[in-house]
């Protein structure tokens, strides 16, 4: 590693379970054979990285977090070909671009897909960056580990965008904004004309009820217990809101779609709310899961009223998204006004990391973008 270049970098560090971030100078090396090195301009806060950060998931500590970035190529290895220094790019989940679910446009479920996102270091068990004290830091999370000043990507796992849309807003579009509205457009398909709920509206709820607003469902439902967010939700496109703490969302939502939702989405990650999805689904009715409790967490449902009724229940990682085309397409209906994804946004100071995530774990912010440059 003697001959290895570093750049000094600031970075947010997980250091223990449950611990706050700590912003501390440390050090990254140059980008190798498909390597990627990206200035940070903005980074998305995301659920998983305060699970992470809690140890839900056994991701190693320390580590570097943050894994919704968005930025300008800085440099690029010797094997990178398509990607150049001063695109403007949005950094999105790793995958091997080579097994079979990857071969088939099912990146989100590649075999690979722990050890390049969750792991720690790279592949080969190699960490990017050490601190002040030249001690590895573990990082490669997501692929980028974008709580950074800089990060280093792949080019598989690095979206260029137009240089007229606003690059400090677009991070998010690699990880939540992508994952609710991928649910509803590559994984669920929904129909022109159909029934679709949202159980949760947050960041990725409420990116749920925006594609389905452009997928053409005529009948848009969200439920939640937060009136401002639901007051959003309905800003946002839904046809109805409900508070299910006011109401039974079961009974309501039957009563909205005269017998049951054709599609719906589960943000929240409690196993009760789902069971409430699964029941308020109509006759062939489809129910996308993205929310992530802890690990090993259990649901149940009603065996006799899936099998008669010919409901379908489906896991969804990441919107089943292939990032180089759905984030391109997600920008493009931003830039014409039909995919208002901005409205679920607060921005924050690297400095207000902290505060970013207290305020999203409280509910009071959607989604936290951290300002990391300038």
């Amino acid at each position: 590693m003697s001959n290895v270049q570093f750049k000094n970098i600031r970075a947010a560090v997980t250091r223990e379970k449950g611990a706050p971030f700590k912003l501390e100078n440390a050090k990254i090396r140059g980008p190798q054979g498909d390597e990627v090195l990206v200035k940070v301009v903005a980074t998305g806060m995301c659920h998983t990285d305060m699970i992470v950060r809690d140890q839900y998931y056994p991701v190693p500590l320390p580590a570097i977090l943050g894994h919704e970035g968005s930025g300008i190529v800085e440099a690029v290895g010797p094997q990178v070909k398509d990607i150049q220094v001063g695109d403007h790019v949005v950094l999105t989940y790793g995958y091997c671009s080579h097994c079979h679910q990857c071969g088939d446009g099912h990146a989100a479920y590649c075999k690979e897909f722990y050890p390049r996102n969750f792991s720690g270091a790279g592949l080969d068990g190699e960490t990017a960056i050490v601190d002040e004290q030249d001690q590895p830091l573990h990082d490669h999370f997501f692929a980028q580990s974008s709580f950074a000043t800089y990060a280093l990507s792949l080019e598989s796992n690095t979206i260029k965008v137009p240089k007229e849309a606003p690059l400090e807003l677009l991070g998010p579009l690699g990880c939540g904004i992508q994952t609710g509205a991928g649910a509803v457009i590559n994984s669920l398909k929904v129909t022109p004309g159909s029934s679709f709920v949202s159980l949760g509206a947050g960041a990725v709820g409420l990116s749920a009820v925006l594609a389905a607003k452009v997928a053409g469902a005529t009948t848009i439902i969200a439920t939640d217990v937060v009136p401002s967010r639901l007051a959003l939700a309905k800003e946002l496109g839904a046809t109805h809101v409900i508070n299910s703490m006011e109401e039974n969302a079961v009974e309501r939502i039957k009563e909205i779609t005269g017998g049951g939702v054709n599609f719906a989405v589960e943000s929240t990650g409690r196993p009760e709310v789902l069971r409430q999805g699964i029941d308020a689904l109509g006759m062939l009715g489809t129910i996308g899961v993205v929310g992530a409790p802890k690990l090993g967490t259990d649901s149940t449902f009603d065996v006799n009223d899936v099998l008669l009724g010919g409901k379908s229940i489906r896991g969804i990682v990441e919107g089943d998204s292939t990032p180089k085309k759905f984030i391109p397409q997600l920008v493009d209906l931003y830039l014409q006004g039909r995919f208002a994804f901005d409205k679920l946004v607060k921005f924050y100071s690297f400095e207000d990391i902290n505060q970013a995530a207290e305020d999203s774990e409280k509910g009071i912010t959607l989604k936290p973008i951290i300002r990391i440059a300038g």
